[in-house]
């Protein structure tokens, strides 16, 4: 009997995302096992766990992986040199279209927990953060009133707020008026047109 190829790291760990990325396209996570990821990449489970440690920390990667596509996503509507309410709105409706057309990897992303300490957490933090304080000097940008504090609580009220939005239209859960659906682009884009209105009436703090 042959005896199965060996993997250099590097190349075991590109196999392994592209084979979640495989899965995650058509099937959720709670269907993902680290022996079916093993089956696809041709290697044993023990393989995987010499790699990775754990099933979870194998998750962490996936969701490295997805906060970067998450990035990508926002980084160019936020770098857009069109006034900053339009780069917001887009954002949203950005936002949007990555759960919509990625659904089950968005929903291991903030459906299953995050690395809670160590190097993932890190690199999960520093990812996250460097997403927020894009939207914070987008939202300062519009009003430049706001202080830092309040530009930290507004990008995660926002953020909470079109995030709740997405989940409940992924759900079908928003309702329905006349007859039909309410849509979650017409609701974010309310969501944003009042918040922006809002943003006007702020004044500075003494």
């Amino acid at each position: 009997m042959a005896r199965p190829r060996q993997h250099a790291p590097e190349e075991l760990h590109a196999q392994v995302m592209a084979a979640c990325d495989t899965w995650l396209a058509d099937q959720p996570v709670h269907t993902l096992s680290l022996r079916s990821l093993a089956r696809e990449v041709g290697c044993a489970p023990s393989t995987l766990l010499k790699l990775y440690g754990s099933f979870n920390n194998l998750l962490q990667h996936v969701n490295l992986e997805s906060l970067a596509g998450l990035r990508a996503v926002i980084e160019p509507l936020l770098a857009d040199t069109t006034p900053p309410a339009e780069r917001l709105k887009a954002l949203a409706m950005g936002y949007w279209a990555f759960a919509r057309e990625d659904a089950h990897r968005w929903q291991l992303l903030f459906d299953y927990p995050l690395a809670q300490e160590g190097e993932l957490d890190q690199r999960q933090t520093r990812m996250i953060e460097a997403l927020f304080s894009r939207v914070e000097a987008t939202l300062k940008e519009y009003q430049p009133t706001l202080s830092e504090l309040e530009s930290h609580r507004l990008a995660r009220t926002l953020w909470g707020s079109v995030h709740g939005l997405v989940q409940l239209g992924l759900n079908d859960r928003l309702g329905y008026w006349q007859g039909g659906a309410f849509g979650v682009d017409e609701l974010l884009e309310q969501l944003l047109t009042t918040t922006l209105a809002g943003l006007h009436h702020i004044k500075p703090e003494s």
